[in-house]
């Protein structure tokens, strides 16, 4: 994919959507980036559909604002599952979408079959029959049918196998890094958002907690190294005496170090006749990190 300037193509500042006296979606200021693939974070009610039919106008703001750039034509979208008719194929779906919107270049509706894997899917299968996967994907192909430049896909793993998920996200990537599209994706599979997204978001309970990049993630994760030795009170003293942050979690002790440090640890301990029973280090990842977040009330 070619180097783009970054610049931002959706946002929103202070956006709230309230339901009597309920907020589901509480000043939400956030920026998603030209080219981003931004994973939007949150468990079920934490208000992420609802910010998400904010952004595709599905349902009025209650208050605050939402922008995008001048370069942003077209929108896509595949909202709680993809809206299909049950008795037609997925040519005849395209089709009659292609129509609805006015696309007339007949080659459109090849392409993205091709693109989304369902070429070769049996012309007379119905979409009443089709498996879950083949149903995201045919929901992916419906919306980008007129080669959108921003796509939201909300929860577009969800209840899939591990073969649906993995051609999922290589539907994302391509749509990324071949056509530049830029793309919100909603999901609480942290493991999978974290192998394709670039931006987080984190909402909770309608908040924006925190916005952060890959790169922010791996430097705020914590990281640390447990032991288990054959004296843990003297360990502890000697290594809060050698200058480490040391924490007592039930049988075991936690040194708030990376893992550069291990060797020299051992060494103190060894040279004061004190012997590693267990010993480790481990690195917090997106899903440890979002729960320590939202814990944490930050």
């Amino acid at each position: 994919m070619e180097n783009r300037n970054v610049y931002p193509l959706v946002k929103t500042t202070t956006l709230t959507k309230k339901y009597k006296e309920y907020q589901a979606v509480n000043e939400v200021s956030m920026t998603i980036n030209k080219g981003d693939i931004y994973g939007f974070i949150g468990k079920n009610g934490a208000g992420k559909t609802t910010f998400i039919r904010l952004l595709t106008r599905l349902i009025e703001k209650s208050s605050g604002n939402l922008s995008f750039s001048d370069n942003v034509v077209t929108m896509g979208a595949v909202i709680e599952g993809p809206v299909c008719y049950p008795y037609l194929s997925a040519r005849e779906n395209l089709k009659y979408y292609a129509l609805q919107r006015n696309i007339k270049d007949k080659k459109r509706i090849d392409e993205v079959l091709t693109f989304v894997g369902l070429a070769d899917v049996d012309p007379k299968k119905k979409f009443k029959d089709y498996s879950l996967g083949m149903r995201q994907r045919l929901g992916i192909g419906l919306a980008i049918l007129e080669k959108p430049e921003f796509l939201i896909l909300d929860e577009p793993i969800n209840g899939l196998d591990p073969q649906g998920i993995v051609e999922i996200r290589e539907i994302i990537n391509r749509l990324n890094q071949e056509y530049g599209t830029t793309i919100l994706i909603s999901s609480h599979i942290l493991s999978e958002l974290s192998l394709v997204a670039n931006r987080y978001g984190i909402i909770h309970e309608g908040k924006l907690m925190k916005e952060l990049t890959k790169d922010d993630l791996e430097a705020e994760c914590g990281h640390f190294i447990t032991l288990k030795s054959s004296d843990q009170i003297k360990t502890y003293d000697l290594l809060q005496k050698s200058g480490y942050t040391v924490e007592k979690d039930q049988n075991l002790l936690i040194i708030r170090e990376g893992k550069e440090s291990m060797e020299l640890i051992s060494k103190v301990l060894y040279q004061n006749d004190i012997y590693l029973l267990e010993f480790s280090y481990k690195e917090e990842n997106l899903e440890e990190y979002y729960l320590n977040l939202i814990e944490g009330g930050m």
